[in-house]
C-alpha cells in the first residue's frame, strides 16, 4: 500500500483530473463515431496537462444508465482504445481508471493493458444501495486479480484508490465512517482513500475528511467530489489531494457535452499551490 510520502512522490501535485467520456458503444446515449469520441478524450487530457496536471482518471461517465458490476465486452474495448490512445499521446501522465459502476476487474485488466497507474473502486468493502441497485465490495477478488496479473509490485504497480460512502450511494447498514474507513485500508489494502459528496460535483465535508485523517494518519486521502479553486484551501493539509472534473469544465453551447477548460485548470493549479504553501 502506498505511505503518504510514497502518493506525493507518485503523483505530485496530488490533483488528479477527471476525463468524462461521451457514450460508448453499446450505451443509450452512443452517438456512433468513436474517432469523436477520441478526439474528445485527447482535447480533456491536453487541457490538463497544459493546465498544469500530471495525473488523469479515465471513467464511462457517460453510460448512464450503468451496469452494477460487469461491464459489457463492448464498453471494455472501447475503454481500451481510448486509454491507449492518452497514454500514446501524453506518456507523462499519471492515468487511471474507473469503469461504472464497479467493475474493478476491468478496471485492472484494462489499467495492465495500458499500462495505466491506478484504478478507483466505488465499492470495495461492504455493501452499498447505489442507484443501480446493490452493490456488494469484492475486494477479496480485486486484490487477488491484481497479484494474478503480476501489477501488485515493482514498477508495475496498479495503485487501488476507494471510495469511502460513495457519492450516489448510501450504506445498508451504516457504521460510524471512521470503521468504514479503517476497514478499507486495513482489511481492503486500498492505497488511497476518496471522500466525496452526495453526488458528482456536490460538496465533501471537511467534517468528513479530517474524521478519517485522524484514524489513518498515513494514508493517502483524496477529496473525490465538489472541489474548485474557491474550495481546495477548506480541505487541505488534511487531504493530501483531490480528484477534480465538474469545475474544471468551460460552458457547454447545448449541443455537445462541456470540455475541460485549460485556463480553469491553471486557475484551479495555481489556487491548489497557494493551498499547500499556506500549510507552512
Amino acid at each position: 500500500m502506498w505511505s503518504r510520502e510514497e502518493f506525493h512522490h507518485f503523483i505530485a501535485p496530488a490533483a488528479v483530473g477527471m476525463i468524462h467520456l461521451p457514450a460508448l458503444p453499446g450505451s443509450p446515449a452512443w452517438a456512433g463515431d468513436i474517432e469523436a469520441v477520441e478526439h474528445f478524450a485527447l482535447a480533456d487530457a491536453q487541457a490538463l496537462s497544459s493546465g498544469g496536471m500530471t495525473a488523469v482518471m479515465i471513467e464511462n461517465y457517460h453510460d448512464v444508465p450503468f451496469y452494477p458490476t460487469s461491464a459489457p465486452a463492448e464498453t471494455i474495448a472501447a475503454m481500451t482504445r481510448l486509454i491507449m490512445a492518452v497514454r500514446n499521446t501524453f506518456p507523462d501522465l499519471k492515468v487511471g481508471v474507473n469503469v461504472l459502476r464497479n467493475d474493478v476487474a476491468a478496471a485492472i485488466a484494462i489499467a495492465t493493458a495500458t499500462k495505466s497507474h491506478f484504478v478507483r473502486v466505488n465499492v470495495h468493502v461492504g455493501a452499498t444501495v447505489t442507484d443501480q441497485g446493490p452493490i456488494v465490495g469484492s475486494a477479496w477478488q480485486t486484490l487477488r486479480k491484481r497479484k494474478e496479473l503480476g501489477v501488485d509490485r515493482g514498477a508495475n504497480y496498479i495503485g487501488i484508490m476507494a471510495d469511502v460512502r460513495v457519492k450516489h450511494a448510501r450504506p445498508m447498514v451504516e457504521r460510524p465512517l471512521t470503521e468504514e474507513a479503517l476497514d478499507l485500508r486495513l482489511r481492503g489494502l486500498a492505497d488511497a482513500i476518496i471522500v466525496t459528496g452526495a453526488a458528482t460535483g456536490a460538496d465533501a465535508d471537511p467534517a468528513e475528511v479530517l474524521q478519517v485523517r485522524q484514524v489513518l494518519a498515513d494514508c493517502p486521502l483524496l477529496v473525490g467530489s465538489g472541489v474548485s479553486a474557491a474550495t481546495i484551501g477548506a480541505f487541505l493539509p488534511t487531504a493530501d489531494g483531490c480528484i477534480i472534473g465538474s469545475s474544471l469544465k468551460g460552458e457547454s453551447d447545448g449541443t455537445a457535452q462541456a470540455q475541460v477548460s485549460a485556463d480553469l485548470t491553471r486557475k484551479f493549479m495555481k489556487a491548489f499551490a497557494a493551498a499547500k504553501a499556506a500549510e507552512g
